[in-house]
């Protein structure tokens, strides 16, 4: 049976994406200085000015303002022309101390909140994530290469990328259309930036992939020279599914962004993400979406759900009793397990949460835990 599937992709330069890297620069400084802080930051831009607010109870001496200027200058808005500067755009800091009825629980090892999360992971690429959104970020990145070091040099930093996979009894076979769009320099025909882009973005990507039926895309508008923030506003936790799996597996309740890891939003999707990465690494099944529902106040997840989609090779039951009675699953341990309270979210702020190896919560380290269930 064939089916397609479509996920997107944004460059760190969108306006979404400035403003989930202020949240975890934000989250960083202060667990530079204090691992115990607790940040729940969330940031807004719009033209001219940056707003962050949320709950921050920290030893730390924290230069807010900085941070979100250091942030915005980095990413490359310096500039009138570029219709934002850094240095002298507005900051509002709306910041306050965490909930002291909250905080007394978490204290204790309980989940910050109630809520429910998802891990998922399948074995369609060796990231062990989805085929769609793993070539829809890997453009993204690549789109950003060629601007950084000059082979496209008129090319402007904000821009999204879209791929649809046609899938074939369950397999990707090949790519239907691709999607680029990108900032540029107005005084570049539309036409070399899409040859550009085709024969160093996408053609390099997606190789054997495409074929003589493929769709391409790029610039599909005719110019794309009005960016944000007067083109679009920017808001903490609006790229949630490019965060997570492109809308394949599920998406919990929350953004991740500006959240300490005592918050189970964060550290429960990341261990559930963990937890579903070593089951299929483990040959146990195909594919794998893992549940967890956290209680308010309560240490342990008040429910295990896991689908494995009917690739499974052994009961799926047998892998919930494997999970329960053998990870902890309280956020004290799954922070301690992922090492999450060094400074480093803001690195994570911009194409994927998952997929990278660099990060603890890949680790394959968990396989023959699940290998002994065949």
């Amino acid at each position: 049976m064939k089916h397609f599937i479509t996920c997107e992709s944004v460059t760190e330069w969108h306006p979404d994406k400035m403003c989930d890297q202020i949240s975890d620069a934000v989250l960083d400084a202060c667990l530079a200085q204090d691992p115990y802080s607790r940040v729940a930051c969330e940031s807004l831009t719009t033209t001219w000015i940056v707003i962050v607010a949320g709950e921050i109870t920290t030893k730390a001496t924290i230069d807010y303002e900085s941070i979100v200027r250091n942030v915005i200058l980095a990413i490359w808005y310096d500039g009138d022309r570029k219709y934002f500067d850094g240095n002298n755009c507005s900051v509002v800091n709306l910041l306050h101390k965490q909930s002291p009825n909250i905080a007394q629980w978490v204290d204790t090892g309980g989940a910050g909140d109630q809520g429910i999360m998802y891990g998922y992971a399948c074995n369609e690429t060796k990231s062990y994530l989805p085929l769609p959104i793993y070539l829809a970020h890997t453009l993204a990145r690549k789109l950003t290469e060629v601007r950084k070091n000059g082979t496209l040099n008129y090319l402007y930093p904000d821009g999204k990328t879209q791929v649809t996979v046609e899938y074939e009894d369950q397999k990707p076979v090949r790519i239907d259309t691709v999607v680029v769009s990108s900032q540029h320099s107005l005084d570049v025909a539309q036409e070399q930036i899409a040859a550009g882009i085709r024969a160093h973005v996408i053609t390099p990507i997606l190789g054997d992939l495409i074929d003589e039926h493929t769709k391409f895309f790029i610039n599909p508008t005719g110019i794309f020279n009005i960016w944000w923030p007067k083109g679009d506003s920017g808001l903490t936790g609006r790229k949630i599914i490019v965060d997570t799996y492109g809308g394949i597996g599920k998406h919990g309740w929350w953004a991740f962004s500006g959240k300490d890891p005592t918050k189970v939003d964060r550290s429960g999707a990341y261990i559930a993400r963990y937890l579903a990465k070593n089951i299929v690494a483990s040959w146990i099944c195909e594919k794998c979406e893992i549940q967890l529902w956290y209680a308010i106040w309560v240490i342990q997840p008040v429910s295990i759900y896991v689908d494995c989609f009917g690739t499974e090779k052994v009961d799926v039951q047998k892998i919930v009793d494997v999970i329960k009675n053998t990870f902890d699953l309280s956020s004290k341990w799954i922070i301690e397990k992922l090492d999450l309270r060094k400074p480093v979210f803001k690195n994570t702020a911009a194409y994927w949460h998952f997929g990278r190896d660099e990060f603890s919560r890949e680790q394959l380290d968990s396989i023959d835990v699940f290998q002994q269930l065949l």
